[in-house]
């Protein structure tokens, strides 16, 4: 690992979508890689006008790590999701991670590791139940990088791949 670097977490705002659209970029190019049957490369998951709308409602907390010069190194969005009144499902609050990135120049370097402990607290001073998120078996180093950080498998998508007619 390279030498951490020290980095704030606040939440995001207007000036970052710059940034965030840049990251967001980088993080399909990633699943592109390893799915280029699903993941356009190149592409955004959202638009400008979504991140605009995201970065001003209150359950959706886009988390910004930024260095001394308040540059956008990385981000966590987050969802804040309820299970009330369910069938078969407990009542709860849960934190889901929608997407997490740190800038593939600064990776290594503690800043994911600090971007999970903060929406940690995040879920916990909201009183969450738990964090939960997705990740694609493509990505490997995402994989690890979660189960370091104390996730587990909560349950499996199975794919079944299709020949073309």
């Amino acid at each position: 690992m390279e030498k951490n670097i020290s980095v704030t977490v606040r939440r995001a705002c207007g000036k970052d979508i710059g940034r965030i659209a840049d990251l967001l970029v980088q993080v399909c190019n990633v699943h592109n890689a390893g799915r280029p049957d699903i993941f356009r490369p190149g592409a955004m998951k959202y638009t400008r006008t979504q991140l605009e709308a995201i970065l001003s409602d209150d359950m959706t907390p886009v988390l910004a790590a930024v260095d001394s010069d308040d540059v956008l190194q990385g981000y966590a969005f987050c969802i804040f999701r309820q299970t009330k009144g369910d069938n078969i499902l407990q009542d709860m609050k849960t934190l889901y991670i929608d997407d997490i990135c740190v800038d593939k120049t600064q990776r290594g370097k503690g800043i994911g590791k600090t971007l999970f402990a903060a929406a940690r607290r995040l879920a916990q001073e909201s009183g969450c139940h738990n964090l939960t998120l997705n990740v694609w078996e493509c990505n490997g180093r995402a994989m690890q990088f979660y189960r370091s950080c104390g996730l587990e498998p909560l349950k499996t998508t199975m794919e079944l791949r299709l020949p073309r007619p």
